[in-house]
């Protein structure tokens, strides 16, 4: 719940809609509550997002208001996180369902369609053992099942809008299926009453159960299409712990999320992710932090640093007050603005909705004169009077008008959080086309996302095995992920390592270490000024591989500089191609990073980007693209973590 003023706004599950008209009775009943200023439902989502006034309407009334409208507006108070989830759980539970009825109602259809076209055949009564009357009684048994167990939910669903005299897509499935079918059961057991007399008239058990089963086909398609629109938030809760160890009465406890308060000290260890945002009090470490600022480089962390919940930590231990819990945390931030985005109407989705208030009554009037005009004025009789009767309804029963758009909204939303393409918002997505500049993050989205050797230079007579044998032997004891990205690439050239004695590491600076009897060192610039060793002559080349967006790391063997191996994020192979189309397709492509300017420029030049906004911190990214859309073009953000 957010609260402005005295404003609230909430969002949440309706149950019970199935098509657009349904979606306005919802709106339309909670907009007549005095005290509700706004009320947006969405079918795909299948929540009501209502603003409204504490002082004039409580929550009991507008469930009661939705309630008489026919439908169930779910209200219970929980955690975001376990709201979330028992409404995935159930979710869930309905899809098997779902898809159980639909494979049921497949394995019966088959042979019923595959039964009415062999009888259709003039030699079919010389080859089948079933007469015509027994043919015909034997598909009402294979219909009835399909009709009345796999097709239940459409009649409960048009008993209940009966009952409050609406109408909705239930009501076209019931009224299109149902018709067909009883006239068929009227047609097999009193073919008299049809003016059959004397012969076999024709059955429509097919098309019955045909239409069933393809309207749970389709709910079944657009039942996985928001299954899969959701993994992204799904994918985001899961950053989140489960509990969290807190220091209270001066001892340690393990307690639930849900238990933490602001204030609170927390202890966390390598390989824990943080639980809620902080401020670290004690110790020093290195955290992932790329599901926020997509940088795959730890970054480190000492007293009086902010640490965010959700992000990952690497090698040390520390301890950090709580300075926001639950809804207040960067990670509820981030799921709610996903879920904002899922849920929200496209300006084109108004106008639909305004068709759909109607076109369930428009419909139903529709089939009735179409069934009148045809029986009293073309003069065709009441069975093929029927069959058009029946044809109106079943096209317009899945009412595509109102389900194509927030569905659309729900796919594109999803795909492209699969994709790591995050669409701020639907306003967004319906303007895509009109994109004329797009934005790339850098780390991740251009390049891999993790650091790699690219360079290893030897200098004073030792050659490239030897430094890496030395330097990969070192790191093998550090958890840096530089180190591991030395040691892996020493793995891949088959480089044997051996023990290091006296191993130290020196956070800022790099690593110690006895090799075979000689000291050793790997680390930075800085390390070897600390250590008063001779850098001049690997200060050139280190300044090259820097201009290049590489960091630089120095080997030394011994007191003397043996070399410099060079760890970088490469760019991915399809980066320079994806910005050439684009800009065949006449974008501007602009990299954003919170890397250094020279980093970000050398990156720049392998893609062939237009421009490059360098040292951009996740905090102001917003605003550099804000600067970029008063030239007036359309902006499109590209990245990975939350870009």
């Amino acid at each position: 719940m957010n609260e402005t003023g005295y404003i609230q706004t909430l969002s949440l599950p309706v149950e019970g809609m199935t098509c657009a008209s349904c979606v306005a009775r919802v709106e339309k009943a909670l907009k007549k509550v005095d005290g509700v200023q706004k009320a947006a439902v969405n079918l795909a989502t299948e929540k009501a997002t209502i603003v409204f006034d504490p002082s004039h309407v409580n929550i009991t009334q507008l469930k009661k208001a939705v309630d008489d409208a026919g439908y169930s507006l779910v209200v219970q108070e929980s955690k975001a996180s376990t709201s979330f989830g028992e409404e995935s759980s159930s979710k869930d539970t309905a899809y098997r369902l779902l898809r159980k009825e639909f494979v049921f109602s497949l394995a019966l259809t088959v042979p019923i369609m595959a039964l009415s076209m062999l009888s259709m055949f003039e030699s079919y009564a010389e080859w089948s053992p079933l007469t015509m009357e027994d043919t015909n009684k034997f598909l009402l048994l294979l219909a009835t099942p399909v009709m009345f167990v796999s097709g239940r939910r459409f009649f409960v669903g048009f008993w209940k809008t009966v009952k409050h005299l609406t109408a909705d897509m239930n009501t076209l499935v019931a009224v299109g299926t149902g018709s067909a079918f009883l006239y068929s059961t009227v047609a097999v057991f009193f073919p008299d009453w049809l003016g059959h007399a004397g012969h076999i008239g024709h059955v429509y058990f097919d098309t019955s159960a045909t239409i069933i089963t393809l309207i749970l086909l389709g709910k079944l398609l657009e039942a996985t299409a928001k299954s899969r629109a959701s993994d992204a938030i799904k994918t985001l809760l899961r950053l989140q712990p489960k509990t969290a160890c807190v220091i209270r009465d001066g001892s340690e406890r393990s307690i639930s999320l849900e238990e933490v308060t602001v204030d609170d000290v927390l202890v966390i260890r390598p390989g824990e992710r943080i639980p809620v945002d902080g401020v670290i009090m004690k110790g020093s470490t290195t955290l992932d932090e790329s599901m926020i600022t997509g940088e795959s480089l730890p970054v480190e962390k000492k007293v009086g640093d902010r640490v965010v919940g959700g992000t990952m930590n690497k090698n040390g231990s520390i301890e950090f007050r709580a300075t926001a819990v639950g809804k207040h945390t960067v990670l509820a931030q981030i799921i709610k603005l996903v879920e904002d985005a899922q849920g929200s109407k496209a300006p084109i989705q108004n106008l639909a909705d305004k068709i759909a208030a109607v076109f369930v009554p428009a419909v139903i009037g529709i089939a009735l004169l179409t069934f009148a005009l045809w029986y009293f004025v073309g003069g065709i009789g009441f069975t093929d009077s029927m069959i058009y009767f029946i044809a109106v309804l079943i096209i317009a029963c899945p009412c595509a008008l109102g389900l194509a758009t927030p569905t659309a909204i729900m796919v594109g939303t999803g795909r492209g959080a699969q994709m790591g393409v995050l669409i701020k918002n639907v306003e967004s997505l319906e303007r895509v086309h009109k994109v004329k500049t797009i934005i790339l993050d850098k780390t991740g989205t251009v390049t891999e996302g993790k650091p790699s050797v690219t360079d290893v230079v030897a200098f004073n007579g030792f050659d490239e095995a030897a430094i890496l044998r030395t330097a990969a032997s070192l790191e093998n004891k550090s958890e840096h992920p530089l180190a591991k990205a030395v040691v892996e690439y020493a793995s891949s050239k088959d480089i044997s390592l051996v023990d290091v004695d006296s191993f130290t590491s020196m956070a800022g600076f790099g690593v110690t270490g006895v090799l075979e009897g000689n000291p050793v060192m790997i680390g930075n610039a800085a390390l070897l000024k600390e250590r008063s060793v001779e850098n001049a002559v690997g200060r050139d080349v280190a300044e090259k591989l820097a201009g290049e967006g590489k960091t630089p790391v120095f080997v030394v063997i011994d007191g003397e500089i043996a070399g410099l191996i060079a760890v970088a994020d490469t760019v991915k192979p399809t980066s320079p191609g994806a910005v050439r189309r684009l800009h065949e397709m006449g974008i501007e492509v602009v990299m954003m990073s919170g890397d250094n300017r020279q980093t970000a420029d050398a990156i720049a030049r392998q893609i062939g980007v237009d421009r490059v906004e360098a040292e951009v911190l996740p905090q102001d990214k917003a605003a550099h693209v804000r600067a970029i859309q008063t030239s007036g073009n359309v902006v499109a953000m590209v990245g990975d973590g939350i870009n």
